[in-house]
């Protein structure tokens, strides 16, 4: 394993997905690729109707840009490289950038099932039904080895 794409979505839990994958990669001096997938919110007015171009992706990007180097501090002997890509759907973009790196595995955070999403999926069912590659999923952990649902990891 040489490669491995970790999926963070600027969530209080990146951080735990970020060191779980740090922590598997330290052993087998494989490459983090940190990956962030910008969705731009269909509520904000099209970039046309504003008198400037959209501000919205450029700031976005460059907060993702600090959170990964405040990770990459986190575990400054693992080789960390960074990729962002704005798109409207997720799952496909880390799927897709997962084949781009040709990354051995995907790790990302499971924000579990909510509403919708049990009809839906989420983000993290459907890179793992659907990446032709292998898929580690983190769960939330209060530090006792249970999850937040209250199974045992």
């Amino acid at each position: 394993m040489t490669t491995i794409l970790v999926a963070l979505d600027g969530s209080p839990r990146a951080r735990g997905v970020f060191d779980a994958a740090a922590t598997l990669a330290r052993p087998l001096r494989a490459r983090l690729v940190l990956y962030r997938a910008l969705v731009i919110p269909p509520d904000f007015s099209a970039p046309g109707e504003a008198k400037g171009p959209d501000e919205l992706p450029k700031y976005l990007e460059k907060e993702a840009n600090a959170e990964f180097l405040a990770l990459k501090m986190r575990a400054p002997d693992v080789p960390c490289e960074v990729r962002i890509d704005e798109t409207d759907q997720p799952w496909r973009a880390i799927v897709a950038a997962g084949d781009a790196v040709n990354a051995d595995l995907i790790v990302l955070g499971s924000h579990g099932f909510h509403g919708w999403d049990h009809m839906l999926g989420t983000t993290a069912g459907k890179v793992a039904n659907r990446a032709h590659r292998n898929v580690m999923i983190i769960h939330e952990s209060d530090g006792s080895g249970a999850t937040r649902d209250g199974v045992a990891q």
